[in-house]
């Protein structure tokens, strides 16, 4: 962490209190700004000394498999990876046609039956009459793994990290089963509906927002903390992803941006670093200054438009060489050098 102005905030801990105590941890985000990374990357930094995390997905995407480099997950928890400290990192891939025939057996007894469905179709005819049904067996699963005791009569899982959808529906995939609750008045669903709202809407949860310091994504974020607050949704952080390292002085970056830098003494510098100052190479070393100051300030001014929405913002740099599974560990460490745990 640094206090260099456009760079990484000052605070050294910004992961809120509100944090440790939550159990359920959703994380959303425009596409493109590697919300399944990052989401991967925060359910590592949870796990680290001991601590058991299980990260769910919903999209039916593989992603998760793809970046730990794992099979396809199957419709049932595995370990993926082992955190700092001995913890470890279980998956599940949420399966909507294994969660709806789960549901039947659960709650109605109909197992054989639901097979049955499955081979008629009705399970797809279901979901795709009643499309907030496969929001509410998406959360409806996530809520049983977070409320699931052991032999010891204490919760399987720590933490559970959901990758959820983006933050365009968000908050409507959140809040769907508010909508379910007041269409059945009693019985299972109803009792279902109701228990994962309870959830969402308490303590334990925090829905973090996984955004890059560009105007879109960094719009649609302020919108989704609105959205959500409105809704009554807990908002935990939000997470500024590829952000830029500064690497000039704050009182340099003014004048680098309408280029004005000094080349004399950007020469007599690369003359003590035994460099010769052709013209050439000052030419071309002066517009890569200048395009790196442009961005580190319209990145700032990002900063300071997220920084007034009042929640927590924690950063993670651009990883070099993209988002395989050594980056996801760094961004792990990262994540817990400002308080995740």
């Amino acid at each position: 962490m640094t206090g260099i102005e456009g760079g990484p905030a000052a605070t050294a801990t910004p992961w809120p209190t509100a944090g440790r105590r939550a159990r359920l941890h959703v994380v959303s985000g425009k596409g493109g700004t590697g919300k399944t990374t990052v989401a991967a990357a925060l359910a590592l930094a949870l796990a680290t000394d001991g601590r058991r995390v299980l990260l769910v997905e919903v999209e039916e995407r593989q992603g998760i498999a793809r970046l730990f480099d794992v099979p396809p997950l199957p419709y049932e928890e595995r370990k993926i990876a082992v955190a700092p400290g001995g913890g470890e990192v279980r998956a599940l891939a949420v399966d909507v046609e294994a969660a709806l025939l789960e549901y039947f057996e659960l709650f109605y007894n109909l197992g054989f039956a639901g097979r049955t469905l499955k081979r008629m179709g009705a399970v797809e005819f279901a979901t795709t009459l009643a499309p907030g049904l496969r929001d509410v067996l998406l959360t409806g699963k996530t809520k049983e793994t977070v409320t699931r005791l052991g032999g010891d009569n204490r919760p399987v899982y720590d933490s559970v990290v959901m990758d959820a959808p983006p933050t365009g529906r968000i908050t409507t995939f959140l809040n769907v089963t508010v909508a379910m609750a007041d269409l059945a008045r009693r019985g299972p669903i109803r009792n279902q509906a109701d228990g994962v709202v309870g959830l969402l809407h308490s303590d334990d949860t925090l829905v973090h927002l996984v955004t890059l310091l560009e105007d879109m994504p960094v719009t649609e974020t302020i919108e989704a903390v609105d959205q959500l607050r409105a809704a009554g949704l807990p908002v935990g952080t939000v997470i500024v992803n590829a952000a830029t390292d500064p690497k000039l002085a704050a009182a340099s970056l003014a004048a680098a941006a309408e280029g004005r830098l000094d080349l004399d003494r950007l020469a007599v510098g690369l003359v003590e670093a035994g460099i010769d100052p052709e013209p050439a190479l000052l030419a071309g070393l002066a517009r890569q200054a200048e395009d790196h100051a442009v961005r580190v300030l319209a990145e700032r001014e990002c900063r300071e438009r997220l920084a007034a929405t009042g929640v927590p913002l924690l950063q993670l740099p651009r990883l070099v060489d993209g988002a395989d599974l050594g980056g996801v560990y760094e961004l792990a460490d990262r994540l817990a050098e400002q308080g995740v745990r």
